[in-house]
């Protein structure tokens, strides 16, 4: 714990995306509360579509220390990296907050599950990745910002070179259309047996 907190103090930007994070989930509960234990329904529209100020306050954060002069490092790079997958997947997870809050709380109709099999699946694998997509090319462009606009390439180095995040932005997303949508695309047939197994064991 000690170690953590030594980090935290010595990388203020990753106490500014620790806060995000948290800031992000606190205003999703506090919407979900307001809209269906509260009744806000106001109320709760305004606390969920805030979870997008918190993305910016930590974009702003890090160009401020950025144009501050400070030398980017790898905490500099989630947080662009952090900005990305929140735009991309942020409303999903919204959406799979309400759900559940709703059918807890006030009668909604339960989750529905991700297909397991099929064409479906297929089709939810290329969803998922096309997120995916989505996330590291707003991440991309949010770095390149930082790298040529707010920074300088020599100051803002780690963000770019062959260890830095823009080359692991291209491996997250050739991993992710390997191991998902064209590995579900190429294995219909094994996928459709084991749906068949199941059925059967039922």
């Amino acid at each position: 714990m000690d170690k953590a907190w030594e980090f935290l103090a010595a990388n203020p930007m990753a106490m500014v995306i620790a806060a995000g994070e948290i800031g992000f989930w606190v205003f999703i509960l506090g919407g979900l509360v307001a809209r269906y234990l509260l009744r806000w329904r106001r109320t709760g529209a305004v606390l969920l579509a805030s979870t997008a100020v918190v993305d910016l306050g930590v974009l702003v954060a890090t160009m401020i220390d950025l144009a501050g002069g400070g030398k980017a490092s790898a905490v500099h790079g989630i947080a662009g990296v952090y900005l990305g997958f929140s735009v991309a997947f942020g409303p999903r997870l919204v959406r799979w907050a309400d759900v559940r809050f709703a059918h807890r709380f006030a009668g909604g109709p339960p989750p529905v599950k991700p297909p397991k099999h099929g064409p479906e699946r297929v089709r939810h694998e290329w969803r998922e990745w096309g997120r995916c997509v989505l996330g590291c090319g707003i991440a991309a462009a949010v770095l390149l910002v930082l790298i040529f606009v707010v920074g300088t390439p020599e100051q803002t180095k780690p963000l770019w070179e062959a260890t830095g995040w823009l080359p692991r932005l291209g491996l997250i997303t050739v991993i992710w259309f390997v191991t998902g949508p064209l590995w579900q695309t190429l294995t219909p047939r094994s996928s459709s047996r084991a749906a068949d197994t199941e059925r059967v064991s039922s």
